[in-house]
């Protein structure tokens, strides 16, 4: 990431991942969302960004993540325009590189973009003159969702340096979990990954994670328990035998959580796969599952990365 003076909170132009980023700049994005998700509900829009326009920009469907951050972009005053890959010149065989350019022309002042393919964001951010947000790129990271999941945990715990943290799952197709590790790595957390060996990836260890092929094993202590979804597009070749055999071994049922502690909290980024990696009932806990507060913090998150990305409305923005 580019990044400018060091005196400044979030010197860097774009956010296209966690990896690179201190700990003092997560703990700035953390709690200037933190201030967000404080304010009234129905309160009028800021005017952070007004005058300013944004362009989400998604190759891929999605309804949490676009949408949330064009509340995040309206919330914040700016204006908002919404691209689909199915419905712009993309789908007539226009390239990233040509689109990049013709997005260029129209001067936004911040791209959101999310791409099936892997540094796909970095290309588009290397040739527009605006910043850019990666809202997940393929298998490599999910910044924003990193960053909503530690907020809705450190709402609820108060911290996150020491907690122990089990990400379970697809491992190996997951951006959410590679971005996830890089944050809680860097914030102090013990993470642990849980999975079958055909979902984890190769000298896994050198994340800095412990690494368990056994649920029981893995979720003993920890303080955080983070389901991720079978990632089925991503998938070439046979990772699971069955669902049916998936989710009687790595599926959260409260069998298996009972190992966790006691007040652990239940986590997963959506959209959830109910009865192939976690049990409804323990989806729907009320008092552990925090799932419904993630999407609740979502807004919130988006918001300050987009605040942060714009020096200008960041000098102006009340603390």
């Amino acid at each position: 990431m580019d990044s400018g003076a060091t005196n400044d909170p979030f010197p860097h132009r774009h956010l296209l991942g966690i990896e690179g980023l201190s700990r003092r700049e997560i703990v700035y994005l953390l709690d200037r969302a933190d201030s967000y998700a404080n304010q009234p509900r129905g309160a009028a829009p800021l005017a952070v960004l007004r005058g300013r326009t944004v362009i989400n920009l998604f190759f891929e469907n999605s309804t949490r993540t676009r949408t949330s951050f064009e509340l995040a972009a309206k919330r914040l005053g700016a204006d908002v325009i919404n691209m689909q890959a199915q419905t712009s010149s993309i789908k007539k065989g226009e390239t990233l590189i040509d689109t990049a350019m013709t997005l260029n022309a129209m001067r936004p002042d911040a791209l959101v973009v999310r791409h099936p393919e892997s540094g796909a964001v970095q290309l588009l951010s290397e040739k527009v003159d605006c910043a850019v947000v990666n809202a997940g790129d393929g298998s490599h990271e999910h910044p924003t969702q990193a960053l909503l999941d530690a907020l809705t945990i450190r709402r609820r715990k108060g911290r996150l340096e020491g907690l122990v943290v089990a990400i379970c799952g697809d491992v190996s197709h997951s951006r959410v979990a590679r971005s996830n590790i890089y944050l809680l790595n860097a914030m102090g957390a013990h993470v642990r990954v849980v999975a079958p060996r055909t979902l984890i990836p190769a000298a896994m260890e050198r994340f800095g994670v412990d690494v368990f092929y056994d649920m029981k094993r893995g979720l003993t202590g920890a303080d955080i328990v983070m389901m991720l979804r079978l990632q089925t597009e991503r998938m070439h070749g046979s990772f699971v035998p069955s669902i049916r055999e998936y989710f009687h071994f790595f599926g959260l049922d409260y069998a298996k959580l009972a190992v966790a502690k006691d007040d652990a909290l239940i986590m997963h980024p959506g959209p959830m796969n109910r009865g192939v990696e976690i049990d409804t009932e323990v989806a729907d806990d009320i008092d552990r599952s925090v799932i419904r507060q993630q999407v609740e913090m979502g807004v919130a998150v988006r918001m300050a990365c987009l605040e942060a990305l714009n020096r200008e409305a960041r000098t102006s923005a009340a603390p």
